[in-house]
């Protein structure tokens, strides 16, 4: 999950909420959005291998 933030930049979440806090996991930011879709992609390709 991406989520644009005030300061411009993007940030990606984990997809489930961490029954901890409550809240999604911060995975990342970066400053743009097909450089947050990149490493969501490496995230899901390791997470199965």
């Amino acid at each position: 999950m991406i989520r644009k933030l005030r300061s411009g930049e993007y940030r990606l979440y984990s997809r489930n909420v961490n029954p901890k806090t409550g809240k999604r996991r911060n995975l990342g930011t970066f400053k743009s959005r097909t450089a947050a879709e990149k490493h969501e992609r490496d995230v899901q390709y390791f997470k199965r291998h």
